[in-house]
């Protein structure tokens, strides 16, 4: 065998090689986005076990506590991974302020039914603002907190409804954006199926963001948070917290700083 042979049956090889590589990540892709916790979370004090059904009949597991004087009714949408257990003491942050919570877990984790993908879950996001609707709870009411994934959620939602505030803690320009950042050497923005593009959908937004993200995240880089505020406009405001990692801007400081937030958009002083 020559070597020019060599050469190209090495590079038809790799070829091969990367061809298989984007197949596999294509066809797996919702296996490396979502990462549900099936185990049933225990039901935190405070809070009740209530069931939600989304548009296309998906039953969802949530926990929901009312408001007290007159507080804010904070819509909890969590990340990829895990289940309602895992954000759990944020909730009792905001109960302990005064505020309602509800927080849903996404269909195809903890108790909820059904597999998760990007409509799905805006389906999902859907249904909470139904359930907040029969309450008698006004969207002037209700602050929005979405956490990674969540957020993608978060901004759809604000995009056609106008909420007190909203709350993006470690958001990302989009999904694709963020796959790219993690896999440079595939042409991951394009074989993204949900792509949850919070970039083309943060200048809708009328509510006050408040945007949250850590130096250190590695998960979702900062530059994505920050982009985000660039691209949201003087509705906007961001704290970027040289500590802590993703999902962690709350010990670093971004606790305080939420309940601020929301005293600030219910006009409470």
């Amino acid at each position: 065998m020559t070597l020019r042979s060599l050469v190209l049956s090495f590079l038809a090889t790799g070829a091969a090689l990367y061809v298989a590589v984007l197949a596999a990540m294509y066809v797996n892709q919702r296996n490396l986005l979502y990462h549900p916790d099936r185990a049933s979370p225990p039901l935190p004090a405070g809070m009740d076990e209530v069931w939600l059904t989304a548009e296309d009949g998906v039953r969802l597991n949530a926990w929901y506590a009312p408001p007290k004087d007159n507080g804010a009714v904070v819509l909890f949408l969590h990340g990829n991974a895990g289940n309602l257990a895992l954000p759990a003491a944020k909730f009792q942050d905001y109960l302990q302020a005064g505020h309602g919570v509800l927080a849903i877990d996404w269909r195809g984790y903890g108790k909820s039914l059904g597999l998760p993908s990007e409509e799905g879950l805006f389906a999902d996001g859907r249904a909470a603002l139904a359930f907040l609707k029969k309450k008698g709870v006004g969207l002037e009411r209700v602050v929005l907190h979405g956490e990674s994934l969540g957020s993608g959620v978060a901004v759809m939602l604000a995009s056609e409804n106008r909420f007190a505030g909203i709350v993006l803690e470690a958001p990302f320009l989009s999904v694709a954006e963020a796959a790219q950042s993690h896999y440079p050497y595939l042409p991951a923005r394009w074989l993204v199926k949900d792509r949850f593009d919070n970039l083309s959908r943060i200048a809708q937004v009328q509510a006050p963001i408040l945007i949250l993200h850590c130096e250190s995240d590695r998960t979702v880089p900062v530059a994505h948070g920050r982009a985000l505020l660039a691209a949201a406009g003087p509705k906007a405001r961001g704290l970027f917290f040289p500590g802590g990692g993703h999902m962690e801007s709350f010990d670093q400081g971004g606790r305080a700083a939420t309940l601020d937030f929301i005293r600030e958009v219910l006009g409470r002083p």
